[in-house]
């Protein structure tokens, strides 16, 4: 090492090291990474909900958006491979860690996009987080499906009805042929299930088979999540081990309940698993046995 470059080194050292905490990690942690998947369509991950772009001479896209220091180092990642405004940006839902880093593309997009509910949740949340000025809203909504033609590539978004909220949408690069699940995609992870925002997990599982039927059987799947060491990447496969994995959740919820059991002692029992979907492992799953029993005694009181 050089006298010049020891001295930059030890000045950074010293002035990271008179930094808060919080900021000292951030200034550290990683800055994501960018991964080509099909054509010109790709993946960033980083913190939070998985990112799809697509970059070409004629257009950029970029799907979901992170958080808004992430999102920074994203646009950091498009810029070189090219300067251009970004044509489309896309939500596939709300919620914060797929929503959040909207605000760092103020300025330098033309069009952002998301169902018509997902904006309406988005906008209730921020209002409840009084959190507005955080926010850079869709300006463009749709119901049942969207479609427009960026650079290369065809965007189209489709819509089956509630599933991890009620304004989820699978976008689909349609050359490239990859289709972004947002979070009706959690590999081998424990999904939220947000009722606050219109989720159902009996629907949620129509809706990924009619995903299944929509697109085509060599489509690249991109995960909102996936269990740590696992891919956030996949195949019909993965999207029949998902609908699986609510099935029996349902079916073993129906089954406590039909013995008599409250939600509090399902609790109590401390399940690690769900039979017959014994994949999902890790944290999370007393989000699952909630939901499941909320959503079965809510069917029952209808009846």
């Amino acid at each position: 090492m050089s006298r010049r470059q020891f001295l930059q080194t030890s000045t950074f050292a010293i002035g990271a090291s008179m930094l808060p905490t919080a900021w000292l990690s951030q200034l550290l942690a990683p800055a994501g990474e960018m991964k080509t998947l099909r054509n010109n369509v790709g993946i960033f991950t980083e913190r939070g909900g998985t990112i799809a772009w697509m970059i070409d001479k004629e257009g950029l896209v970029v799907v979901d958006t992170q958080f808004p220091d992430t999102a920074v180092h994203l646009i950091e990642g498009i810029r070189k491979q090219n300067e251009r405004r970004v044509d489309l940006l896309i939500n596939t839902h709300h919620h914060g860690d797929h929503s959040g880093g909207n605000i760092a593309f103020k300025g330098i997009v033309d069009k952002v996009v998301a169902h018509k509910n997902s904006k309406a949740n988005q906008e209730r949340t921020a209002i409840a987080a009084k959190s507005e000025d955080k926010q850079l809203y869709p300006d463009t909504t749709y119901e049942t499906t969207w479609s427009q033609k960026v650079g290369s590539e065809t965007m189209s978004l489709h819509y089956f009805g509630p599933g991890h909220t009620n304004g989820d949408s699978f976008v689909h690069f349609e050359n490239a042929n990859v289709v972004h699940c947002g979070d009706l995609m959690f590999n081998r992870r424990f999904p939220n299930i947000d009722r606050a925002a219109g989720a159902s997990i009996a629907n949620w599982i129509v809706a990924l088979g009619k995903a299944r039927k929509t697109f085509s059987k060599d489509t690249l799947y991109v995960f909102g999540h996936g269990a740590e060491g696992l891919p956030v990447t996949g195949t019909e496969k993965d999207l029949i081990a998902m609908q699986n994995y609510l099935s029996k959740l349902l079916k073993f919820i129906k089954k406590e309940i039909k013995a008599g059991k409250t939600k509090e002692q399902i609790l109590e029992a401390k399940y690690q698993v769900i039979p017959g979907a014994e994949e999902w492992k890790g944290q999370g799953i007393e989000r699952s046995l909630t939901t499941a029993f909320d959503e079965l005694m809510e069917g029952k009181s209808k009846k």
